[in-house]
């Protein structure tokens, strides 16, 4: 058996050596202990921190899909709402623009029917004058009451038919007292309809013609003053009703000679035809008055079309006040949701702030009792 000699040197450095091997590995040891169990609450909060930011990946994809509906979903909306706006204006602006070249078209008509009536006033006219200036062919013509009436008649509705509208008059109406007029003009309200009503008392003028003396002159002239205020008083009794026709008529002489004299030396019927709203008219100055009736009638017309006019004006206006509204609406829409996507994006920043400040931290920092207090604490 070997001795091993401890008073040699080189024995005591081998011993000494070996000692001081054993002595690092025991060392060596422990500290590979305590880096294990440093380790292990590290690994923890790494595995807890990689779900938390796989859970902060998921919630970002899914509020990046809503928001992008919500944008989808409003931009559809607005382009809807301007579809429609667009859709009314354009047929708004159609209709106004087919009433403006409906009423330019009428007016040029009007303008030229004017232009003719005119020319056929001048050639009537002409012949008035003939008519007048031959009493004693007129005479033949007119032998009885009832060529006379009808000689009147046909001449109104000639004068009538060429001043006005076919819509705007009617012959031989009937009224509510059945009476028939020879011609009733549809005036609006006021004055209301009016009755021309033709009468021709030839035989009182041709008696004031054919006087020879002055007892025969003031005869005749008695005779034809008792014709006249006979057909004023029938006119003013017959064809004036209250609530039905205008109040007042007109008397039509189909003669320019007999309203001439009529003018001339019985200014006094005329007043009182005028007091009895009777108005004796010839056959120029009722075409005079029938196209101050037709200037009438024109104007009524419009304004019933500037009424239409104004109705489509109010819807167009009620239109626009829903659509501001309703844009109103859709911006405060828009103002939540931008406002909503700023929270958003705070709580974003502030997450990956806090994530990123755990990615950057220093473990070796920490102290010994560290682990117990992490492990403890699963929201840490």
């Amino acid at each position: 058996m070997t001795q091993i000699d401890l008073n040699n040197p080189f024995v005591l450095g081998a011993l000494g050596l070996a000692a001081l091997v054993a002595i690092l590995l025991m060392i060596t040891v422990r500290a590979a202990l305590k880096s294990a169990r440093l380790a292990e609450p590290l690994a923890y909060q790494l595995n807890a921190l990689g779900q938390r930011v796989q859970a902060l990946g998921e919630g970002q994809e899914r509020l990046s899909g809503g928001l992008s509906h919500v944008s989808d979903a409003q931009a559809k909306a607005q382009a809807h709402m301007l579809q429609l706006m667009e859709h009314r204006l354009a047929q708004v602006q159609n209709q106004m623009t087919e009433n403006l070249q409906g009423s330019a078209r009428r007016t040029a008509q009007s303008l030229g029917e004017l232009q003719q009536r005119l020319t056929a006033i001048d050639k009537a006219q002409d012949n008035i004058t003939k008519l007048s200036g031959d009493v004693l062919s007129l005479q033949d013509i007119l032998s009885n009451k009832q060529t006379r009436g009808a000689f009147g008649e046909i001449q109104l509705n000639d004068i009538v038919t060429k001043a006005l509208p076919s819509d705007s008059y009617s012959l031989q109406s009937t009224l509510s007292n059945g009476r028939r007029a020879d011609c009733l003009i549809h005036l609006p309200n006021p004055p209301g309809p009016i009755v021309i009503d033709s009468k021709f008392p030839l035989e009182a003028y041709e008696a004031l013609r054919r006087a020879k003396t002055d007892w025969e002159l003031n005869e005749a002239a008695k005779f034809l003053r008792t014709t006249l205020r006979k057909h004023i008083k029938d006119i003013s009794e017959k064809y004036i009703i209250e609530g039905e026709t205008a109040d007042g008529a007109l008397m039509f002489l189909p003669s320019e000679a007999v309203y001439a004299e009529l003018h001339a030396n019985f200014s006094d019927i005329v007043r009182e035809g005028f007091t009895a709203r009777v108005w004796i008219v010839s056959p120029t100055t009722c075409m005079a008055t029938l196209n101050t009736m037709r200037a009438i009638l024109k104007d009524a017309r419009m304004r019933e079309q500037a009424g239409a006019i104004r109705r489509e004006l109010g819807l167009l206006y009620q239109d626009v006040d829903r659509l501001g509204t309703r844009v109103e609406n859709l911006d405060r829409h828009f103002n939540q949701a931008a406002k909503d996507i700023s929270e958003i994006k705070i709580s974003a920043d502030k997450a990956g702030k806090r994530a990123r400040r755990l990615d950057n931290f220093d473990f070796e920092e920490l102290a010994p009792d560290a682990p117990s207090l992490v492990g403890n604490d699963p929201k840490a």
